[in-house]
């Protein structure tokens, strides 16, 4: 006790106060006496300009030495392991790497014992204690409250109080039911704000009511219970970025679940961002090529334009999306693909295909799997979509993101808002379920050369029910698009995969996303579709056909053939021209439906072995010119007579 029986009765003031007023709480590791604790509440009250509390002392094992003291929602923490976790969380957020910039190969290289040695671990975390902004009297150890006289007390414990960075705002779990908590005290918590838990779980404030708040959790759903005390962060929901991310899959929070160990990263983005504005953007005039004939020629999609894929399911709508990914190798493409609500065993098989075919490499997965919780399904496309604009943004990049699909995305979200008592809609949707997915797929865009070229590119897929495209999500998104690959069921069964419907299918973008030699060889082939089904139906009614007739019908079927394309074997740019082509200027006429496939197949083979410039020229020059296509007609004519020679079939019909 001080000296100066003035003090000492000043204190002794302050616990008479106990018995009423507002709640003041301190907790502590239990090795600080309760006179030297009387004495820092009535510090802090006097700072505070406190005049009546009610004082209660609680002791909790885990926090090293120091204190923490609870006032009014709020949380004053000035414990050793409060600072201990502010010093790690800054270290995540600041630490960098030698040569992370350089991409994966550098950051995978810098793991190595060699090019990371344990010298340099403590060099870095010198380094960033130097930088650490917090002073040191905001934590205050137990040994350094003995030692101080109790004039030094009141100086030391006042220099702490009159600095606020770490006042937290606390509030109490009030009810917790199916992923929802309905939490009370966070009087100032703004929406979407990241919520954490003293279990270690998080959540999203998705509701701000008078006297509640609800939020959704994102993790720990199991371990939050009612009375459960929870903090907020200042801060909205945020994702790990950057090149580290490249190879790898993560879950919603960028937390990897594939095994390969921590991904190191030295920036997080939020997962809600305003979208480009109109003087951001740059109209889309370059193509991102599928390796799929039937969308590049029919419906072609440029870098930064958003092309719906929408059917019902098992039409192949993931297909098309892994087939462009594959395609994108060497393209210097960066590709995002967020599997939502599928299982798990799916996911993991299309991350062993895209890790077998190389695309891996150049890929990120941002997987909410059906195991999933439904907020953690809601928030991965925009957790991925985050990802996608650090590389648009600060690398310049082409990026490529595949929502599959946002059908089971627009699910999660009602299941959330019917669990926050919002009230329902057409097929029971919320009324903000069109802005979901608007704000979400208006971030994808071709961005202007004064901010960097670079673009996003996203490819939604939505699942239809019944062959209906008019329902309330598909209208919606085909709405928001700009344009449309419909995958029909009646094509698909049938054997014509990819089912393309061309009738109901579009690009908005049109052929300011296809090159010369692509728009050129493509032009024709719509029409000669419809011309050569209207024949087809025709032709049901009767059997005497004249030859016109019949070559339009045979035109139909070989353009068909050559429209149909394996999984996971995209073609080049170059070999769609040389295809199209000869299907259009019916140089396949003569053969068999069953060996059109065999011919062009082995056409390809042989002009890349006899005629290697005719690749090379359209490839490079991206234009189809007369000399390029004589070029192709004599190579076809050697190529026919190999052929005729060994097909004897055929050469009765010449």
């Amino acid at each position: 006790m001080s000296n100066n029986p003035s003090d000492n009765n000043d204190i002794k003031a302050a616990g008479k106060a106990k018995s009423r007023g507002p709640s003041l709480r301190i907790e502590t590791a239990g090795d600080i006496p309760e006179e030297k604790l009387t004495r820092v509440a009535a510090k802090f009250a006097e700072v505070n300009e406190i005049e009546d509390y009610r004082l209660s002392i609680e002791q909790r094992d885990n926090l090293i030495g120091g204190f923490i003291i609870y006032f009014q929602g709020s949380r004053y923490d000035y414990s050793v392991k409060g600072q201990l976790d502010r010093i790690g969380s800054f270290i995540k957020r600041t630490r960098s790497i030698d040569g992370y910039e350089d991409g994966i190969a550098a950051q995978r290289k810098a793991l190595t014992e060699e090019d990371f040695p344990a010298t340099k671990v403590k060099e870095d975390l010198e380094n960033a204690l130097d930088q650490f902004p917090e002073s040191n009297i905001l934590s205050i150890d137990s040994v350094e409250i003995y030692e101080l006289s109790d004039e030094e007390l009141d100086k030391r414990v006042e220099d702490a109080f009159v600095s606020r960075e770490h006042k937290d705002e606390i509030g109490r779990v009030a009810g917790i039911s199916d992923g929802v908590a309905s939490v009370t005290g966070l009087r100032n918590c703004m929406l979407n704000e990241l919520i954490y838990f003293s279990s270690g779980a998080t959540g999203i404030a998705m509701n701000l009511e008078k006297s509640k708040v609800g939020v959704v959790l994102l993790t720990g759903e199991d371990t939050v219970v009612e009375s459960m005390t929870c903090k907020r962060t200042m801060t909205t929901c945020s994702v790990p970025v950057g090149m580290g991310l490249l190879g790898r899959v993560v879950d919603a929070l960028g937390h990897p679940i594939d095994g390969k160990g921590v991904i190191r990263y030295t920036e997080e983005r939020p997962i809600e961002s305003p979208a480009p504005s109109i003087i951001d953007r740059a109209p889309v005039d370059e193509p991102l090529f599928t390796g799929i004939t039937a969308i590049d020629a029919l419906t072609p999609i440029g870098r930064g334009q958003r092309e719906l894929i929408i059917g019902d399911r098992q039409t192949g709508k993931t297909s098309i999306a892994l087939d462009t990914i594959i395609n994108q190798k060497n393209e210097n493409v960066i590709c995002v693909y967020v599997p939502i609500g599928q299982k798990m065993a799916n996911i993991v098989a299309t991350a062993g295909l895209l890790e077998k075919r190389g695309a891996l490499d150049y890929t990120v997965i941002v997987a909410a799997s059906a195991s999933e919780s439904a907020a953690m399904q809601y928030i991965a496309p925009f957790s991925a979509c985050a990802i996608a604009e650090k590389f648009m943004y600060d690398y310049h990049k082409d990026v490529l993101i595949v929502y599959d699909d946002l059908s089971k995305h627009a699910q999660a979200y009602r299941a959330i808002s019917l669990l926050l008592r919002r009230p329902p809609g057409r097929e029971a949707y919320p009324g903000d379920v069109f802005y979901l997915h608007s704000r979400l797929l208006e971030r994808s865009a071709k961005l202007s050369p004064e901010l960097g070229g670079g673009s996003i590119t996203a490819l939604p897929i939505v699942e239809t029910q019944g062959n209906d495209i008019s329902a309330y999500i598909p209208t919606n998104v085909i709405s928001i698009t700009d344009g449309q690959i419909y995958l029909s069921p009646e094509l698909f069964f049938s054997g014509q995969r990819p089912a393309v419907n061309v009738g109901l299918s579009v690009s908005r973008v049109g052929g300011a996303a296809q090159t010369k030699a692509v728009k050129k060889v493509a032009g024709p082939l719509r029409i000669s579709l419809a011309q050569a089904r209207e024949m087809a139906s025709f032709s049901q009614f009767g059997s005497d056909l004249d030859e016109n007739t019949q070559l339009q019908i045979k035109s139909g079927v070989v353009l068909n053939e050559v429209l149909k394309q394996e999984r996971f074997s995209p073609l080049t740019m170059a070999a769609e021209v040389i295809l199209l082509y000869c299907a259009t200027s019916d140089k396949f006429n003569f053969l068999a439906t069953e060996d059109i496939t065999e011919f062009y197949t082995a056409l390809f083979a042989d002009i890349k072995l006899r005629h290697p410039n005719i690749f090379e020229e359209i490839t490079d020059g991206k234009v189809f010119t007369d000399e390029i296509k004589s070029e192709i007609d004599s190579a076809y004519e050697e190529y026919k007579e190999t052929f005729l020679a060994e097909h004897e079939e055929y050469v009765e019909d010449y």
